[in-house]
């Protein structure tokens, strides 16, 4: 999978639909045949996967020992609220409804890639977000995150 790019405005229609911009799906080839799942992040936003990274995920979840009350416990929140999501002949999804009132979601929202993600915030929340970390502090967030990185393989010394 190629990782995704780019940072969309979106407003979502009385019905809770949403249109998935036009250079965002070209980035989701497969996304008419295989749809989508959309999921609760962990900062009240919402996590929307291909079908493919969803796939991924559940393949790891379901590597955990059952067992252990911790691993049921976090596959059961992670879980709550997963819904798979179709693109219309119009090329809109249907958020669901608890999930929006999860995030806060009103009628405009950001859709930010992340990697192999795409997350889904309130535009507010976002902004927010993003006014969070100065540019001192995140000049310091690189150093600290990437500084010993070797972009050619990972951490210097791995």
């Amino acid at each position: 999978m190629n990782y995704l790019i780019g940072e969309y405005e979106c407003k979502l229609d009385a019905k809770g639909r949403m249109v998935v911009p036009a250079a965002l799906k070209r980035q989701l080839p497969d996304v008419e045949r295989d749809g989508l799942v959309v999921n609760r992040g962990f900062e009240k936003n919402l996590v929307i996967y291909t079908r493919s990274e969803w796939n991924k995920i559940l393949k790891q979840l379901s590597r955990l020992n059952q067992f252990q009350p911790k691993n049921r416990d976090f596959v059961r929140k992670f879980m709550s609220g997963a819904t798979e999501l179709m693109l219309d002949s119009a090329g809109r999804v249907l958020l669901p409804k608890g999930l929006l009132e999860y995030a806060e979601v009103g009628n405009e929202l950001v859709l930010a890639c992340n990697l192999e993600k795409i997350e889904v915030w309130s535009k507010a929340k976002y902004e927010e977000q993003l006014g969070a970390i100065s540019e001192d502090d995140f000049s310091d967030l690189a150093a600290q995150v990437m500084g010993g990185f070797d972009l050619e393989g990972g951490r210097d010394g791995e």
